[in-house]
């Protein structure tokens, strides 16, 4: 189970409002997200957290590329929203792991390689690294040290958001 959040920072502090993630497929989307809910263009932070195993934070800062911290890479590449993280982090194309390319569309029987394919040796596929990955400076600037961060274990988003001032915030879209 997911808990999503978005925390948009304004000259009143933070707000916070739950999010749907099921229309999110890339990190565009979800940046995106993140910008239709900020405040004069500041800082919007989008928390994803499934059940301990692992927490996201996707910090825009309004036009810039959006920064992302995933807490343990090898938990979050098990879970659909994790692996959309660290498939971004890593530098995977989507594109390459859509399942048209598993289909036999050249003709051949069996799905049997063609004769010039037969010599290709696949290409090894990135390993997941264990544990965190991204950056994890990325709330230096809110409070959130990266040591502070790094150390953050069971109830991490409650954590965060102690950190930033805004538990009850939080609490109430929870």
């Amino acid at each position: 189970m997911y808990f999503a959040a978005l925390l948009a920072r304004s000259d009143d502090g933070w707000q916070a409002s739950d999010t749907d993630l099921d229309n999110v497929e890339t990190l565009t989307d979800l940046a995106d997200l993140a910008r239709e809910a900020a405040v004069d263009d500041d800082t919007v932070l989008v928390l994803i957290e499934q059940e301990d195993a692992w927490f996201g934070i996707i910090r825009v800062d309004g036009d810039d590329d959006p920064r992302v911290f995933i807490s343990d890479a090898t938990s979050a590449a098990r879970s659909s929203y994790g692996a959309l993280l660290v498939d971004e982090l890593l530098g995977r194309d989507k594109a390459e792991d859509d399942d048209l390319d598993t289909l036999d569309l050249d003709g051949t029987e069996d799905g049997e390689p063609e004769a010039e394919d037969r010599d290709e040796e696949p290409e090894a596929e990135e390993a997941v690294p264990s544990g965190p990955l991204g950056d994890s400076r990325l709330l230096d600037d809110v409070g959130v040290g990266e040591k502070q961060l790094l150390a953050l274990d069971g109830d991490a988003l409650g954590g965060i958001a102690d950190a930033l001032g805004c538990t009850e915030v939080l609490e109430a879209v929870r």
